[in-house]
């Protein structure tokens, strides 16, 4: 597969999600994402109107992060964080999943999780893209398996491998489970570790509709131009 520098950048979530992160981050975040036509920024919430402001009047959505990076406060907290985000401006968030409860195989948990998230985002922005992190580095790949059908059973829209603060980042083989336990019918979004062009390639021939990265800068300069 060969994507050109502007064809690759649609694929990309422009990340930002150090804790030292300050205003002037975010706007750096921002400009590299209006000059490249990166797909969105993705932010911590506090920095959402900061974000949504500086891309008023642009094609470029907001994404922010809820119950990150752990993933295992209240469902009513995630749900709430997710309601204000949406509020404040965010057109997509991306989630974490209560990982202690997959792994425990407490199924329900996980899934009205997931759904009580889903549920709040979408009655202040009904067109809302959620994304959910399974932490893949964590699981085994049944785990990975299940993680995906409980996502997709809670009404989310995509599956994202990792918050890029866990033991490892994203794998080609990662994808190749999502694939296979999705079937296309929901987005996949490789996250953590990808910083090259040839990376992001590599995820995106395994089935990947996303990528989510703060080198997105290199990775669009590693491409072709077109």
């Amino acid at each position: 597969m060969r994507l050109t520098r502007s064809q690759i950048a649609r694929f990309i979530d422009h990340t930002k999600l150090s804790p030292q992160a300050t205003p002037e981050d975010i706007k750096k975040l921002v400009d590299e994402a209006k000059k490249y036509g990166f797909y969105s920024v993705c932010v911590s919430p506090f920095y959402v109107p900061l974000a949504k402001r500086l891309l008023e009047n642009t094609q470029i959505k907001v994404c922010a992060t809820v119950g990150f990076p752990l993933g295992s406060t209240y469902s009513e907290v995630k749900a709430f964080e997710a309601e204000i985000a949406a509020t404040e401006g965010a057109d997509e968030v991306d989630m974490v999943i209560n990982i202690g409860a997959l792994k425990a195989g407490d199924y329900k948990v996980v899934r009205d999780d997931v759904r009580a998230v889903v549920d709040a985002f979408r009655s202040v922005r009904p067109e809302g893209i959620v994304k959910v992190i399974l932490e893949t580095g964590l699981l085994t790949k049944e785990e990975i398996v299940i993680g995906c059908k409980l996502v997709e059973e809670a009404g989310a829209d995509f599956v994202k491998t990792c918050t890029g603060f866990g033991p490892r980042g994203a794998t080609v083989e990662d994808i190749r489970i999502m694939k296979e336990a999705i079937g296309g019918r929901l987005g996949i979004k490789a996250a953590g570790g990808i910083r090259t062009y040839e990376q992001a390639i590599a995820m995106i021939e395994a089935g990947a509709t996303r990528i989510g990265t703060s080198s997105g800068v290199s990775i669009v300069l590693g491409a072709p131009e077109g």
